[in-house]
């Protein structure tokens, strides 16, 4: 019997994982799961049977997401993951909590569901948001087929045509040979102050109009994500710093989909991360001031040339041939440490999944989507951004019990003129 299992074993497919997933094993911990979440909000509440069946339909379909993580000599790797797919469950806790794997049927994501919410959540070790969103998509597709059966009068009952399930390694495939370090490793400010009770993470949702929005960025000559960054800045620079001059700057990490770079449809990991820095030196930036330092240092930062240093670099140190030689256990305390010096580089970080957009036969069914991130180390504060049908979404996610610098942000957009709704978890009412 046990020869049997061997042979069967042998059998299971397996890969390697890409350049940024082979730091979230490492560095995850029950405090700081490297969990995101993306969620969509429908315009009827959920029927948990429904979702289950969903998610048994589509899953085999995508091996990316039927992984396990396994623990090699030299590196971790995925291994084939035959047992049936993840329980669909009732929220029971906040965004982006820790995944055990062992009560997970040993799967890397799992679906939750609350009311007219259905949650993805995937260990960022899996993909980044651009595979989790297209696996939600899928999900979402399913579930209102089985829902509505009058879709399968206009659709088919498959996976959608035209999407990608490409398991390259983006980072591999394109790097080049790199001796330049183009990160900078200097500390930034740190947000701190009274921490959420009992591990609590606060979670704010801002709904605003898309054409308001591109209007207030363009009388500041700057893109939608440019200004949205800068009312970022400017928000702990009024609020944190109190407009006061500061030895440290305020560095706002945003991430870089790099698959319109390299024409890349992978379904792994496939980003850059660069940083909107600001360092006040006088009294009293106007908020042009700030967004304009902000849109230049973005501008500087995202081009192909920078973007493939960076993409290059990261890559050289695993292909380095001593390195690759380590034991593991020898590599996660390098890791560790080279991640502890680029967290103290970062303030908080403010990322993009994007406009999503759904066909026509599901378009009545959703009325918006909304993501999470949850925090890592020297983070206290995280929001994402994304769109659909004309209403952007930002949330923001913290530990800190002020909620000032989110609340000056929605302010201060209101006060460009633009449409702001504001709701909240219960982690901010006692």
């Amino acid at each position: 019997m046990a020869k049997k299992e061997r042979i069967k074993r042998r059998h299971l497919a397996w890969n390697k994982l890409d350049n940024t997933a082979q730091l979230f094993p490492v560095i995850a911990t029950e405090t700081m799961s490297n969990v995101y979440r993306i969620s969509v909000t429908l315009t009827e509440e959920v029927d948990r049977f429904l979702l289950q069946e969903a998610l048994g339909r589509i899953l085999p379909q995508f091996l990316i997401f039927r992984m396990r993580l396994r623990t090699g000599f030299f590196w971790y790797y995925f291994e084939e993951n035959t047992k049936a797919a993840p329980i669909v469950r009732e929220e029971s806790s906040g965004p982006g909590a820790y995944i055990d794997k062992s009560k997970n049927h040993y799967y890397m994501f799992r679906v939750t569901y609350y009311k007219c919410r259905i949650n993805l959540e995937v260990f960022h070790a899996l993909t980044d948001g651009t595979g989790g969103l297209i696996f939600l998509k899928e999900l979402l597709y399913q579930y209102l087929r089985l829902k509505h059966p009058e879709i399968l009068e206009i659709e088919k009952d498959k996976i959608s045509s035209g999407i990608f399930l490409d398991q390259e390694d983006s980072y591999v495939k394109n790097f080049k040979k790199s001796h330049e370090k183009v990160y900078k490793s200097g500390k930034a400010l740190t947000l701190k102050g009274e921490r959420l009770p009992g591990g609590e993470m606060g979670v704010i949702h801002g709904y605003m109009p898309v054409d308001e929005l591109k209007t207030a960025a363009r009388r500041y000559g700057v893109t939608l994500n440019q200004y949205l960054v800068g009312v970022f800045v400017y928000s702990i620079y009024k609020e944190y710093l109190k407009e006061q001059p500061s030895d440290l700057p305020i560095c706002c990490s945003v991430p870089v989909n790099l698959r319109p770079y390299y024409d890349s449809h992978t379904m792994k990991n496939f980003f850059a991360m660069v940083s909107a820095v600001f360092q006040p030196t006088n009294e009293r930036y106007t908020l042009g001031e700030v967004i304009e330092i902000v849109a230049k240092s973005l501008k500087e930062q995202i081009t192909p040339e920078n973007l493939n240093d960076i993409m290059s670099y990261n890559v050289s140190n695993e292909q380095n041939k001593l390195l690759r030689a380590v034991p593991l256990i020898l590599k996660k305390a390098a890791i560790r440490q080279v991640y502890g010096a680029s967290a103290n580089a970062t303030s908080a970080t403010i990322t993009n999944i994007g406009n999503i957009e759904l066909r026509e036969p599901y378009r009545e069914y959703v009325e918006h989507f909304h993501a999470a991130l949850s925090m890592s180390k020297g983070q206290n504060m995280k929001g994402v951004v994304c769109s659909y049908n004309g209403l952007l979404s930002i949330t923001f996610t913290s530990v800190l019990v002020d909620v000032s610098i989110q609340k000056r942000f929605f302010q201060t957009i209101s006060g460009e003129g633009v449409t702001v709704a504001v709701e909240t978890n219960d982690a901010y009412y006692e």
